[in-house]
């Protein structure tokens, strides 16, 4: 009996350190730094693989946080960095060993894109004028809505579809009286696009769920499932993402046809609604086709690099096991919805301006008088 005891507290003694090294984690922290000398690069294969690629050691100062004007030694095999460039260094910190290993993360890109973002916020107000400066404001509103309200909402726990409509019913209420203001064509065509997303909302649950769409087709999907510890249904995230994915070609054609029909009216004040309706149809129709080409060939060009890398691996797969693998019947979907969702667009927004918008001459009092 003894020799059980002193054996059990052997494997306890033995079994805690390591049970508490097991549980201790490395820390990690990005910090802004800036290379003040290459001290060593040369080109070799990346590890495992044939790919040639060039690995630097760099002396760094680090420009922010505790650790900030710290001279550090960086390993480099992202991309080739300069003297004087600035870049994010991840800073990973051995809790056992007390080592500190600095790699580099991202280049420091954001004076470049504040630079961007102010020549797009130049071009708009110089040639758009006060058109294009509401449209700044709205867009602005969107991602505030999409920033404090859709994402919060979904982390949160609640429905990714509610949310999603919620928010993308906000975002086409305010974005379209903020940019066009108070009107009965604006109505027209928020109407018309509220109806729009509603009668996509449930054509898209139907098609996730008829073609076994998990939403689990991208390593982003996988790990927020771990981070959040499964609480988000991905399917119905999905969903919103198709659905908020829509609001800008939804905007585009909704708008048209609403101010289509307003054109007419003003044009042919003698027209029926019917007449104006047929006539804002056919103009819708070439619109159809110009948006649905321009969605689906927007949709290859942001899957080109899966696209080629799919080829590349496979590239005498079967065409039909290709499409059949969810990453690829994911964007198919997408785009097959997104196609409905302006189809649907055109034919409802028409409808209901021709009915707030045009006055029916006396004597023809039905929408469908010829």
């Amino acid at each position: 009996m003894a020799k059980v005891f002193l054996s059990l507290l052997l494997f306890l003694a033995c079994a805690a350190p390591a049970a508490a090294a097991e549980q201790v984690q490395d820390k990690t922290v990005n910090e802004l730094a800036k290379v003040i000398a290459i001290t060593q690069e040369e080109d070799r294969p990346v590890p495992g693989t044939d790919v040639p690629g060039t690995f630097q050691t760099l002396r760094a100062e680090i420009l922010e946080g505790t650790d900030k004007g710290t001279i550090v030694t960086v390993r480099n095999d992202y991309l080739v960095l300069k003297a004087g460039e600035e870049f994010y260094a991840l800073h990973t910190v051995d809790v056992l060993q007390g080592t500190d290993v600095y790699t580099v993360s991202e280049p420091y890109r954001l004076p470049q894109l504040a630079i961007l973002v102010g020549v797009f916020v130049l071009a708009v107000i110089l040639f758009g004028g006060i058109q294009g400066t509401r449209a700044l404001i709205s867009l602005i509103a969107s991602f505030l809505f999409i920033g404090y309200l859709l994402l919060p909402g979904i982390l949160h726990g609640n429905s990714p579809i509610l949310v999603s409509l919620g928010a993308a019913s906000l975002i086409i209420v305010l974005g379209s009286y903020i940019t066009h203001g108070f009107s009965k064509v604006t109505t027209s065509a928020v109407l018309g696009m509220v109806a729009t997303i509603a009668a996509t909302g449930l054509f898209s649950s139907f098609a996730i769920g008829y073609t076994r769409l998990s939403g689990f087709s991208s390593e982003e999907a996988v790990y927020l499932n771990f981070d959040t510890n499964g609480s988000i249904n991905f399917a119905g995230l999905l969903l919103g993402a198709i659905l908020i994915g829509l609001l800008g070609v939804l905007y585009d054609a909704a708008i048209g046809q609403a101010v289509a029909v307003d054109e007419l009216r003003q044009a042919a004040p003698e027209a029926s609604r019917f007449v104006i309706y047929k006539r804002a149809l056919r103009i819708g129709r070439e619109h159809i086709g110009a948006l649905v080409n321009t969605l689906a060939i927007a949709y290859v060009g942001v899957s080109l690099p899966l696209l080629l890398l799919f080829y590349n691996l496979a590239p005498d797969a079967s065409i039909f096991t290709t499409l059949n693998r969810e990453i690829f019947a994911t964007e198919v979907v997408r785009a097959l919805i997104g196609g409905i969702g302006i189809v649907l667009t055109v034919p409802l927004t028409t409808l209901i301006a021709s009915a707030l918008l045009v006055v029916t001459p006396k004597g023809k009092n039905a929408i469908l008088d010829p």
